[in-house]
């Protein structure tokens, strides 16, 4: 069934119809929490509605094959088997419901980066101070000149009490493709199991999950995929699946993995069901037409404000997708400017601080064109002008 009409390819502000984004608005965003199409959300709606037209009859007998068929859809797009993905509020939870899987003892040791999400940071310290274990942050370079320095660090911080290693594929605070694959190999060469937090990755790049040799992998579908909100998944190898179980025990405990994750309770799964739609969305547009726009557009929009404001980017192309983080000049209130952008010219970006340092993370949809991040270019270069620092 045709789930929506044709979608104009054309990108820019000539597909940016296709969502309720605020007219006046210059979204240069859509890594936070992504932005969903007004055909993906009528889906939605459509679930939403057959949902309270018979809720007993939905939940007992529609819901569970619907949520196999989208988790098999989810698959073929992600290079992984329906049977493996259990769905998630979001990549945060599917972190939380691996490391509260795992037992830990003192001294054990959870190797991380410092370039991990705030959220996961925090799930990975619960965990340690419950048990006694240490998290460990390795210090990845950055700015950073090549992938391998990633590599080297992590080998090097690597120990005989390392019980669990935890990466993301591409980093929140600072816009980086780490070297997935071969973190992989350099820590399962030690018999160390490995999360990898992918948020942002699907839909961003193209992914093969199951050929990476990770023994979990958790996803956003809410981010560049452009799934409602509330939709992300947790692929589990098969070997880890018995010992792994949602942080809401409920009905399937002691049954199987998928029984487990497909009923923690009564929820609206609606975001999840619509999962389909989204993809059926992204192909409507050309997957590859949308990432090389994407690709390009923010290349060409981070180098020119660098050059405009006399600063930098802070790391290779190769480790560059549909965002990328730009040093900012210096500023003393990173808030105060953020404030700025968008009061006084309704510009959405996130201001970052990292280390000693303020940056500035753009994203590249396809509603977005160059002259966006002209404008943003313009705003901050007057708010230095205006502003005593």
């Amino acid at each position: 069934m045709e789930v929506f009409g044709e979608v104009n390819v054309k990108f820019g502000r000539a597909v940016r119809s296709q969502w309720r984004l605020d007219e006046e608005a210059i979204f240069l965003n859509h890594g936070s929490f992504g932005a969903t199409p007004i055909p993906v959300l009528e889906v939605q709606a459509e679930w939403q509605n057959q949902l309270e037209r018979q809720p007993v009859y939905f939940m007992e007998r529609t819901l569970i094959p619907a949520l196999r068929f989208a988790a098999e859809a989810l698959g073929k797009f992600v290079g992984a088997e329906g049977k493996n993905i259990a769905f998630v509020d979001n990549a945060t939870t599917g972190v939380n419901a691996v490391v509260r899987s795992l037992n830990f003892e003192p001294g054990d040791e959870i190797l991380t980066t410092n370039h991990v999400y705030g959220a996961v940071r925090k799930a990975l310290a619960y965990v340690a101070d419950c048990s006694g274990a240490k998290l460990i942050e390795v210090a990845v370079p950055f700015p950073i000149e090549d992938p391998q320095q990633v590599i080297a660090t992590v080998a090097a911080a690597i120990t005989d009490r390392t019980r669990l290693a935890v990466f993301d594929h591409i980093t929140s605070p600072t816009a980086l493709i780490l070297p997935i694959e071969a973190l992989i190999q350099l820590c399962k060469a030690r018999g160390i199991p490995v999360l990898v937090d992918g948020a942002h990755a699907p839909g961003m790049i193209p992914l093969q999950i199951e050929s990476l040799g990770a023994d979990w992998y958790t996803g956003n579908c809410h981010k560049w995929l452009c799934a409602p909100k509330g939709c992300a998944f947790l692929w589990t190898s098969p070997e880890r699946q018995a010992t792994t179980h949602p942080t809401t025990i409920s009905h399937g405990y002691g049954v199987n993995f998928l029984e487990e994750f497909d009923w923690t309770g009564t929820r609206d799964p609606s975001a999840w069901l619509s999962v389909t739609a989204a993809i059926d969305f992204q192909q409507q547009l050309g997957i590859e037409a949308v990432r090389e726009h994407n690709f390009q557009l923010v290349r060409t929009a981070g180098a020119m404000l660098a050059e405009r404001w006399g600063t930098s980017i802070p790391n290779p192309d190769a480790m560059i997708g549909t965002m990328v983080t730009v040093l900012l000049p210096p500023v003393q209130n990173l808030a105060s400017l953020h404030r700025d952008l968008w009061d006084d010219h309704r510009i959405e970006v996130p201001i970052i601080p990292f280390g000693e340092t303020g940056w500035l993370r753009i994203s590249a949809q396809v509603y977005n064109e160059f002259w966006e991040y002209e404008r943003l270019a313009e705003a901050v270069a007057g708010y230095m002008k205006g502003i005593s620092v």
